[in-house]
C-alpha cells in the first residue's frame, strides 16, 4: 500500500547550505513581500525544529518553488500530490479536500482534485517544469475516524490522484497513504526530497478540525463539504 518515507528528522531535512536569517533582507521578509496568486500559499515562517524557513499549505492551496524551502502541511482524509521535475529541479505542493463536487461536477477550486492538479502543473511549467519530467509523491487519504467505511473520502481522494497521475503518465515514484493515521509531510522542491511522520490517532481531532475550518471558509456552489 505505501512505499517507505524517511520520518521527520532535524538533522536530516536541514540541508547543510541553508541558514537561518530574519528581518529586513531576509529571504522569509522576501518570501512574505511577494504578492501571491489565489490559492497560492502565502503563510511563511521560521521552523525551529528544522532551522529553516518554511511555508505552510492550508487546505485548498498549492506552493511551487526551487528552493529549499520547507513546503509543509498536514493531513487528514486530503491528499498531498509532490510534483518535482528531475531536470529542472523546481517542485510544488498542493493539498485537495475532495475528488470534485458532489454530483460529478468539476470545481474550479483547489479544494478539489482535478483542479488542484491543474493549479500545480500549470504553476510548475510557469516555473520552467516540463511535464515529461515530472515524477510525484503523494500523502494522505487517511481514515481519521473510525466506523465510515461507507463514505471513506480518504480513500476516494487516494484512488482519484492516482488514477490522474496514471492518466497523465506522471511517476508516482513513492506514496504514503490510506490507513488511520494523520500526517504531516514536508516537501524541499528543489531536490525533490519528501519527509513524512505519521501522528498518533489522539491528534486526529486538531487535523479533521482545520479541515472543516477550511471547508467552512469555502464558498461551495453546489452541495456542502463533509469531512469526517
Amino acid at each position: 500500500m505505501a512505499s517507505p518515507q524517511p520520518t521527520l528528522s532535524a538533522t536530516a531535512a536541514r540541508p547543510p547550505s541553508l541558514r537561518a536569517t530574519s528581518g529586513p533582507g531576509s529571504r522569509l521578509e522576501r518570501l512574505k513581500s511577494v504578492s501571491r496568486k489565489p490559492g497560492e500559499a502565502s503563510f511563511f515562517f521560521y521552523d525551529a525544529h528544522f532551522q529553516n524557513e518554511a511555508v505552510k499549505v492550508l487546505p485548498g492551496e498549492y506552493y511551487v518553488d526551487n528552493e529549499e524551502l520547507l513546503v509543509m502541511t498536514t493531513l487528514g482524509s486530503c491528499i498531498a500530490a509532490c510534483l518535482w521535475d528531475t531536470r529542472a529541479r523546481v517542485g510544488g505542493m498542493n493539498h485537495f479536500m475532495l475528488p470534485q463536487l458532489e454530483g460529478g461536477a468539476a470545481g474550479a477550486s483547489g479544494r478539489y482534485g482535478l483542479h488542484a492538479m491543474e493549479l500545480l502543473i500549470n504553476e510548475l511549467q510557469r516555473r520552467g517544469a516540463s511535464r515529461g519530467a515530472l515524477v510525484a509523491k503523494v500523502f494522505g487519504g487517511a481514515q481519521v475516524i473510525d466506523g465510515m467505511h461507507s463514505m471513506n473520502i480518504g480513500m476516494r481522494n487516494t484512488e482519484f490522484v492516482l488514477d490522474y497521475l496514471r492518466t497523465e503518465r506522471i511517476p508516482v515514484v513513492s506514496k504514503d497513504v490510506l490507513d488511520i493515521h494523520p500526517r504531516k509531510v514536508c516537501f524541499l522542491p528543489a531536490s525533490g526530497r519528501a519527509l513524512v511522520k505519521r501522528l498518533a490517532a489522539t491528534q486526529a481531532g486538531a487535523v479533521l478540525a482545520q479541515e472543516r475550518a477550511a471547508a467552512a471558509r469555502a464558498t461551495v456552489p453546489a452541495g456542502s463539504i463533509v469531512l469526517f
